[in-house]
């Protein structure tokens, strides 16, 4: 970090040289050089409002670092947003106490697998994988009718999006590959919670594929140059801007409805393996992947969370570990630095290709004592050790939020 200070308010400051400043909540928490560098790309964009914020589980991404947060006026950077839109948790409080689970997970865990469809691994025609439904059920098929006409919509402006639009309902309510989850956890009081974490599937990827290139060609049309090509932008006003707040916000909303088609039917295998039970208190939803238009200091601006939850006072959110830590239910303090936002989980620490280097077999399964999950090597790369300490995490961002309940898994189910 160059010029970086520690200030008396909970995040590191640093002015950069040519852009915007840079408020991290990082203390305690490592983060590499090519973060910052990110962090500092993104800064010196001329339509950045105020600050960059960067949450303790910044980590390098494509164009943008996972963990930050961006306030725009006057364009949006696609890449940015990233191609998992609307990507985010749910979470849900049951009735159930821990001595209602049965003492072998097993069943409980195949019961998840064969009700959620989860993974990509290629099935039977080139336009279906085993990770998608091959006969989408009446509740899925329910959840779509509200949203097949808004892409409709965006197809008729986007044609080159019909493939990947066709094939969406059969993504509705799946899980995905990934770091992406579906858990049965414990908190403080041995109460029984349902957590997951998915997006918007192939149809959010296809969407965000398109808008990045779209935004890629008016750069080279207009002889942008650009600290990183991942960061071209589209501006307020054009065509193709107003076309992808409309995709975006679309997708953000199929990845919404994803979730709470997927959480009924974890909550129904759970009814099935274990006992009748009632949901207890509100199910908490958020997005980590998105851009939203809000006001902050003033001035009403187009906000990007690329791996970052809203945290407004009193907003609810969550923060995940990793597969053998602890979660976290959060409330929001409305921090006005930090543009209202907390990070979005551990943050990883190395690449995929790096931890299926690092790890062996006997790590990941040490690492992951007393849960119910995969432990073979397809998921070497989601191994906790690949993944930041979520207590030191935590700790860097008190100022942020305040800690509602503490979760620990006892089933995961891995993408």
């Amino acid at each position: 970090m160059n010029n970086a200070v520690v200030t008396d308010k909970g995040y590191v400051f640093e002015q950069t040289r040519s852009g915007a400043p840079i408020k991290a909540w990082t203390q305690g928490v490592p983060v590499d050089e090519s973060a910052w560098n990110q962090l500092r790309n993104v800064a010196r964009l001329p339509f950045v409002h105020k600050h960059v914020a960067a949450m303790p589980d910044v980590h390098f991404g494509i164009g943008a670092t996972v963990g930050s947060v961006i306030p725009t006026s006057g364009a949006v950077v696609p890449a940015a947003v990233g191609v998992d839109i609307g990507c985010g948790m749910m979470a849900v409080r049951t009735s159930l106490a821990a001595s209602d689970l049965p003492d072998n997970l097993g069943r409980l865990r195949a019961e998840i697998e064969r009700s959620v469809p989860h993974g990509r691994t290629l099935g039977r025609g080139k336009d279906r994988d085993k990770g998608s439904w091959e006969d989408p059920p009446a509740s899925v098929v329910s959840h779509w009718q509200h949203l097949q006409a808004g892409l409709d919509a965006i197809v008729s402006r986007a044609p080159k999006l019909r493939r990947p639009a066709n094939r969406a309902i059969l993504h509705l309510g799946t899980l995905g590959t990934g770091n992406h989850f579906i858990e049965i956890c414990l908190d403080e009081d041995d109460v029984v919670w349902a957590m997951l974490h998915s997006g918007s599937r192939g149809i959010g990827n296809a969407i965000g594929r398109y808008y990045i290139e779209l935004a890629k060609d008016d750069m080279r049309r207009f002889f942008i140059n650009l600290p990183d090509k991942d960061l071209a932008y589209l501006v307020e006003g054009t065509e193709h801007f107003r076309e992808y707040v409309d995709a975006v916000s679309w997708a953000q909303s199929f990845a919404f409805v994803n979730r709470e088609a997927m959480m009924a039917r974890v909550l129904c295998a759970l009814r099935e393996t274990v006992k009748p039970f009632e949901q207890t208190g509100h199910a908490v939803n958020c997005h980590h992947n998105y851009v939203e238009r809000e006001n902050h200091f003033g001035k009403n601006v187009w906000v990007t969370r690329k791996g970052a939850v809203r945290a407004r006072k009193g907003d609810l959110g969550i923060i995940p570990g990793s597969m053998g830590a602890r979660s976290y239910i959060v409330a929001g303090k409305g921090n006005a630095d930090a543009f209202h936002s907390c990070s979005h989980g551990a943050g990883r620490t190395m690449s995929r290709g790096a931890a299926r280097r690092t790890f062996t077999l006997q790590d990941h399964r040490d690492a992951t004592t007393g849960v119910e999950c995969r432990k073979d090597e397809g998921v070497i790369d989601e191994t906790p050790g690949a993944y930041k300490d979520i207590d030191a995490v935590m700790a860097a961002q008190t100022s942020l939020v305040d800690v509602v309940r503490t979760l620990k898994q006892v089933v995961c189910v891995k993408g």
